[in-house]
């Protein structure tokens, strides 16, 4: 038996109920997030709709095994824009196959062709393997942290 081919592509609108499936698995390693269904939803139809954002899958036999996202950021410390990488994620057990880096080259290709200078994202400092992972990609790490707030809807 072959392995299947895995492909690279844009997400779908089809895609929602799997992409969903992968953020739920994710939210479950990142302390800081809660999954809230209705809520990825929202925000991941929210990203398909944007030009600036970029939604890509990982597929396999008619599967969606992966995906990461991205949005275009102006940065005034690179005098243009900048990409945040929202969300990577793979089954688990499609680990260690190279999908999460051909993820982000992709990504990083979509980022190039909109004329990012930087990508930049934010990682559990407590998911050893995510570190790992981009460290092995040439991410590094920098001296500032994260602060956020939470505005009353």
């Amino acid at each position: 038996m072959t392995a299947p081919r895995v492909i690279i592509r844009p997400a779908r609108q089809g895609d929602i109920d799997s992409l969903t499936g992968l953020l739920k698995i994710l939210f479950t390693i990142e302390e800081d997030f809660i999954f809230d269904g209705p809520r990825q939803r929202r925000g991941l139809q929210m990203m398909l709709d944007n030009y600036r954002a970029c939604v890509l899958v990982a597929e396999a036999d008619g599967q969606v095994i992966g995906m990461c996202s991205g949005q275009l950021t102006v940065s005034t410390a690179e005098g243009g824009p900048a990409l945040l990488v929202e969300d990577v994620v793979v089954l688990s057990d499609w680990h260690g196959r190279g999908i999460g880096r051909c993820l982000m080259e992709s990504l990083g290709k979509w980022a190039g062709e909109n004329g990012v200078s930087r990508l930049q994202l934010l990682a559990d400092r407590n998911n050893g393997p995510a570190l790992d992972f981009y460290s092995k990609l040439g991410w590094q790490t920098t001296e500032l942290i994260c602060l956020r707030k939470r505005l009353s809807p």
